[in-house]
């Protein structure tokens, strides 16, 4: 999966907001104000992290050789996946939506309910 096409699909989703909170080549992926995926942009691999079941994430890192525990972050619930990498871009669109739920099951009810609205 190409760089510019990650970035697409994650920014669909609905409530996503896209910012550079750390530096200028870390992009971060929100939802209502909270990270469901970030990327770094200068690397010449292009890498991502992504949140992830605790238990799901082992299985993904056993059965890929291009996804890792999360670089710089909690590294039982976030994975880090090199983009161009062995992961198939259909594994990788539901590792995506995977982190987005996580994110979103996550938020209290009242941006739940915002977020809802803005689907409809």
């Amino acid at each position: 999966m190409t760089l510019q096409y990650f970035i697409d699909y994650c920014s669909g989703k609905a409530g996503v907001t896209k910012e550079f909170p750390f530096d200028d080549t870390t992009l971060v992926l929100k939802v209502k104000g909270k990270m469901f995926a970030l990327i770094a942009m200068d690397e010449a691999v292009p890498r991502a992290n992504l949140k992830c079941d605790p238990v799901y994430a082992i299985a993904l890192r056993q059965k890929y050789q291009s996804v890792r525990a999360g670089y710089h972050m909690n590294k039982r619930h976030w994975n880090t996946v090199e983009l161009e990498g062995d992961v198939p871009d259909t594994e990788l669109k539901e590792m995506i939506d995977d982190s987005y739920n996580l994110v979103v099951k996550g938020l209290p009810v009242r941006l739940k309910e915002q977020l809802n609205k803005t689907e409809d």
